[in-house]
């Protein structure tokens, strides 16, 4: 595989129409918003769909979801127990070898820190080594570019989940929420380091997955609170610098995205009363592309 050898950024621009892009648990799981009221997306929630994508396209996961586990493995101790490669080996093999079996490990990195099989006292080994890994891939919260409105429905089940003192009323679980956002374009940033990619192993073919994984983002992750179609890949632009360090700092390459709305008198409803534009940096190509 081709090292990595100069410097990446990208910015990602998604829409979510009558769907809930990121569920905060901790407010009955309405969609997350700021303070201001502008969408919000974790980045842990980007990177775990960049994870299921990878896995769709072939790809070895160590950091996988429950339900979408391949290997039977219930928890990542158990997944790196069973990977027969990182037996018995110095901490810095084990980094060096776990980077080159999971892409997401050499992508965005992992802290391996285990406890120790029991020993033959019965108690738990004391001389497990934490193992830290830094990943070459960074990506931001996304945010939306303007605030967004919040439909809460009240629904009802048709059943009780199960019989009560009296089977013929229906009991309390029967009654819920759900919760949408009417319409939000979000945009989020990332970068690709290349020093970080060489400890890694993290190579240009890599970066190509990634950016794949970028573009179909929302394929296959279907829910009831984001129903197919609900959630669209507007565009990902792709900031190739000359050399390792990059001719621009991330920050001033991130701002040369603009995205904003068509007729600043109106409340954007549909991507189309929303203008996406880069302004070029000299000497800085980029490539700009639609989701798929």
């Amino acid at each position: 595989m081709s090292v990595l050898n100069k410097k990446i950024d990208f910015a990602f621009v998604f829409a979510a129409t009558n769907a809930n892009p990121n569920g905060d648990p901790l407010d009955g799981n309405r969609p997350r918003t700021d303070f201001k009221g502008f969408g919000e997306v974790t980045d842990v929630c980007l990177k775990r769909k960049i994870r299921n994508r990878l896995q769709d396209m072939g790809e070895r996961i160590f950091v996988q979801s429950d339900d979408r586990r391949d290997d039977g493995m219930r928890s990542l101790k158990a997944r790196a127990d069973a990977a027969p490669e990182l037996k018995k080996l110095t901490p810095a093999l084990y980094a060096e070898t776990a980077c080159k079996l999971w892409i997401d490990v050499r992508s965005f990195g992992q802290v391996f820190a285990f406890k120790d099989n029991k020993g033959s006292d019965g108690e738990e080994g004391s001389d497990a080594v934490s193992i830290g890994i830094r990943g070459p891939v960074s990506i931001q919260p996304a945010f939306s570019v303007h605030p967004v409105n919040i439909t809460s429905t009240q629904i009802t089940k048709s059943v009780n989940l199960e019989t009560g003192k009296n089977p013929d009323k229906k009991a309390a679980d029967t009654m819920g929420m759900k919760h949408r956002v009417d319409f939000g374009v979000y945009t989020t940033f990332g970068s690709i380091n290349v020093k970080l990619a060489e400890k890694t192993g993290f190579s240009e073919e890599d970066a190509e997955k990634i950016k794949k994984a970028l573009l179909t983002l929302f394929q296959n992750d279907e829910t009831s609170s984001r129903p197919s179609g609900s959630m669209e890949v507007i565009k990902l632009i792709w900031w190739m610098h000359n050399c390792e360090i990059g001719q621009y700092s991330p920050a001033k390459v991130h701002r040369s995205l603009k995205v904003t709305a068509t007729d600043p008198k109106k409340i954007p409803s549909c991507i189309e009363d929303y203008k996406i534009t880069v302004e070029p940096l000299d000497g800085l190509l980029f490539e700009e592309l639609d989701g798929e």
